[in-house]
Parts: structure tokens; sequence; C-alpha cells
């Protein structure tokens, strides 16, 4: 069943590039792999970052964030299982592979862990302070030591604690994911869109056709469309 759930989570997080991978890969695999791979250049060089500075990942489907807190290093907050099952600092330090990844969202568990930018940026593009342009943000050596004081265990939620609700919370004191309002957004209008109901319709028509009609395929070929269609 994990195996199988595992799978179907591979496969939606393609916003990530997820390819599964053994919690704790050998150190080997990962400098095989930096070496294999050219880096692209970063955005902005590390020493131009200030303290307190709100750096941005872009990836496939969404953004990454993190606070900048000088030396080199990031605060950010990534789901993360580890934590969970063991206490050595130097396991949970590795960098979060995928299925730690994916098994931190599924257990709703996360860290806001210091890694340095290299480790964050994973080899993309990072943008510098782009929120500023939409609100006021604290000042950098405030912002950093929110971000400090933060650190460590904490829960996730795709929609509602994720990686961006923590630098807006330390950048401007505010948690807010323009991610989160977008999808919600979104699914708004796919509630709404009248042709939501239809097509729901005839997937449900279509799985008694194939799987036979039972309760386990009638009932939700009525109910899903009879929902959409009268919050529409």
């Amino acid at each position: 069943m994990l195996d199988t759930l595992t799978f179907l989570l591979e496969r939606l997080f393609l916003l990530a590039h997820i390819k599964l991978s053994s919690l704790l890969p050998p150190a080997s695999r990962n400098r095989d792999r930096e070496d294999s791979v050219p880096q692209p250049p970063a955005t902005a060089a590390p020493h131009r970052f200030q303290r307190g500075d709100l750096l941005e990942v872009p990836r496939t489907l969404f953004t990454h964030f993190g606070i900048y807190l000088g030396d080199n290093r990031v605060a950010h907050l990534i789901p993360d299982i580890l934590p969970v099952l063991t206490s050595d600092s130097r396991q949970i330090q590795q960098m979060v592979t995928n299925s730690r990844l994916l098994l931190g969202v599924l257990s709703k568990r996360a860290s806001i862990r210091v890694d340095s930018v290299e480790d964050f940026a994973y080899g993309a593009g990072i943008l510098l302070n782009a929120m500023d342009r939409a609100q006021s943000p604290l000042p950098g050596e405030e912002v950093a030591r929110r971000a400090e004081r933060l650190v460590g265990g904490v829960s996730y939620s795709l929609l509602w604690n994720n990686c961006e609700h923590f630098v807006t919370h330390c950048r401007y004191g505010t948690a807010q994911s323009l991610q989160t309002d977008q999808f919600c957004a979104w699914l708004k209008w796919l509630i709404r869109d009248q042709r939501s109901a239809v097509l729901t319709g005839l997937l449900g028509l279509l799985s008694m056709v194939c799987l036979g009609v039972s309760p386990s395929t009638a009932l939700p070929t009525a109910l899903i469309p009879f929902t959409l269609w009268m919050a529409s």
C-alpha cells in the first residue's frame, strides 16, 4: 500500500522532478551526480546576499523559499520524515532526499533547517527579495533572528504551513502564501465550472460500464456530479 501511495505521489510531485531514492544516499552517489550534472549559475552570487534577504528558487510548478542568514547559510522549511525516525543529528543534517520529502508530506512533518546556499538552490537560479515589490520588509537583522528562532521540527501543510508561509512570517511579519492563494483560486474556478459536473458524470458512467453497477460505482457517479453542479 505504501509503495503504491508513494508511486502516485511521485507522479503528483513531478513539479519537483521527484525520483525516489533511499533515505540516506551514499556520499559517492551524491559526488558523482554533482560532478556529472552542470550547475547553472545563480541569479545573485552568495557574497551579494545580505543577512535577512529572502531567496527564491523557481521549480517546475512551484517556488522554494528561504531566508539568508549570512556566511553562505540559508534557513528554509522543508518536509522531512527523518527527524521523526531518528535523533541522530548527523543523519538529519544530510541533504533531504526525495523519499524523505514525500514521507514528510504524508506524515505532515517538516523541519526548518539551515543549509548552504548551494544545497538550498540545488542547481537552480536564485531570485533575490522579489516579494519586496508588493510589501515592505522588516529590518534584515530582525528577519534573520526570526528565522533562527524557528529552526527545528514543525508541522507541515501543503496549503497552510509551507516554506512560503515561513519566509513571509520572517520577512514581513505575516504568514501568507501566494502559491496557496493561486491554487485555491484555481480550485474554486474548477468547482464553479459546470463542465466539471458533466465530466465527472461521464467518468462515473464509464466506471459503471467497465466495473459494473454496484454501490461503490453508482453512489459516486450520482453524488459527485450532483455536488459539483449545486456548487457551480
